[in-house]
């Protein structure tokens, strides 16, 4: 599904990596160990050196927007760029099961944004990345500042999209749940990437 061949860019060492369809790898390590560089430098938001490939097609044959729509990248603080939530989602119809999956009030779409929780706008951020149904979801700690019950919607959700061939590079702090929905577990710490022994 996804190959990588030495990308790297400042704060990033060369590193090389396939996923599979239905794969889901789990990158952790320090604070500031360049987990977010990583999944940036994949999803092609900073200048990087390297190759990555979706399906056998080189991200450079690929337009940004496209590259950026089947390799979906989830910030660990999603951006709002307007002050309605529903703004944001093109299909309201399709979102409503999505957002009910993730334990999301129905009348969420007419909120403001300024109303929503910490855990609200995670759970809305990876909805409105879902509906784009990625091949590739690059999730940067997803579900940090949701509750136990949050946590086991927004890992049922990425089961079935990974039963159903979505690749996931996953990065989390829970070793518990990297153990949940991770066939491989990487480590990255000052740059550099390795599979990680735990």
């Amino acid at each position: 599904m996804l190959k990588i061949q030495n990308l790297h860019r400042p704060g990033l060492h060369p590193f090389s990596l396939q996923i599979a369809a239905g794969e889901c790898i789990a990158l952790s390590g320090p604070s500031g160990a360049g987990k977010s560089l990583a999944l940036r430098a994949i999803a092609d938001l900073d200048p990087n050196q390297g190759s990555v490939f979706l399906a056998g097609t080189s991200r450079d044959e690929i337009g940004a927007p496209e590259w950026r729509r089947r390799v979906g990248y989830l910030a660990s603080e999603s951006g709002w760029w307007a002050d309605a939530v529903g703004v944001h989602f093109g299909d309201h119809v399709a979102a409503a099961p999505l957002l009910a999956d993730l334990g999301i009030a129905a009348g969420a779409l007419g909120w403001q944004v300024a109303r929503l929780s910490t855990g609200e706008r995670q759970r809305l951020a990876l909805a409105r990345l879902l509906l784009a149904r990625p091949d590739v979801m690059l999730l940067d700690e997803p579900t940090s500042g949701l509750d136990p019950g949050a946590v086991a919607m927004v890992e049922d959700i990425l089961t079935k999209r990974l039963a159903a061939g979505a690749a996931l590079l996953l990065v989390t702090h829970a070793a518990e749940q990297a153990g949940r929905l991770a066939t491989r577990r990487l480590r990255i710490d000052a740059g550099v990437v390795s599979e990680d022994a735990l």
